[in-house]
């Protein structure tokens, strides 16, 4: 991966972020994605491939309401998945020229595994919430009799306040991975900078334009949700935008 003079450069980090940045963002996501559609395209189709299969497995297996806390996973898998769609975005920008030996690449970040191990987290992190879940789910539902092969069961008392109480955990998690990874990710790819130094750069992003990140926050979560209820087809479009989008914030965001 080429070196830039920005990835020479300390990190600063801009306490000015105004609503404007993220249409202006989502503007050029957008144009980046009609520019060179074909990467964005092929990324999010495994992720949609990935979440048509998980959800017939549950359904062929009788665990229909396990795609509520499934789909959860989305949100918090996004940004690693989007990596390469950040690769496109920066290379785009440079004008460097774009290929998929670059885009398969843009994982391995400088070749020191940084970026892999942040993925490591956030499989880690994944797995908590499976396991929560599955707490969750044994308090509210199993102990009042109830079973996992209709969705009707989430409208009885139990199955509510199961999702209100599932939702509150899952938000809060998905807030957590949201501030660890929301600017590191494309941090990692655009400079020379270690795991811990990425990490801490996005933890401050989000807290010096706590209105504006946490907008984007629910806006990428709200977003994919949708996305997600038409057999996980809308993300083929969103999950793209939002990727090429993320990049052109995090450019506005450190400097």
């Amino acid at each position: 991966m080429e070196n830039s003079e920005r990835a020479k450069q300390p990190v600063t980090i801009a306490r000015d972020l105004a609503w404007s940045d993220i249409t202006t963002a989502l503007a050029a996501g957008w144009r980046d994605f009609a520019a060179c559609p074909q990467y964005a395209l092929a990324i999010s189709a495994v992720y949609v491939l990935a979440g048509i299969g998980i959800a017939y497995a549950l359904v062929t297996h009788g665990q229909v309401v396990w795609l509520v806390p499934a789909v959860a996973c989305f949100p918090l898998i996004a940004p690693f998945t989007a990596v390469g769609i950040y690769e496109v975005s920066r290379r785009r920008e440079a004008g460097l020229p774009i290929g998929w030996i670059h885009v398969l690449g843009a994982l391995r970040g400088r070749g020191d595994d940084q970026i892999m191990g942040l993925g490591v987290i956030i499989f880690v992190i994944v797995a908590f919430w499976v396991i929560l879940a599955h707490g969750i789910f044994y308090i509210f539902l199993a102990q009042a009799g109830l079973t996992t092969e209709s969705l009707a069961m989430l409208w009885t008392p139990a199955g509510m306040t199961m999702l209100v109480v599932g939702g509150a955990v899952g938000a809060a998690i998905a807030l957590f991975t949201f501030c660890l990874t929301v600017m590191s990710l494309p941090t990692l790819i655009d400079r020379d900078v270690d795991l811990i130094t990425a990490m801490i750069a996005s933890w401050k992003t989000v807290g010096f334009n706590k209105p504006v990140m946490l907008g984007w926050a629910l806006l990428i979560a709200v977003a994919l949700f949708l996305a997600s209820i038409p057999a996980f087809l809308g993300l083929l479009v969103v999950l793209p935008v939002l990727g090429h989008a993320s990049w052109h914030l995090y450019r506005r965001a450190i400097g």
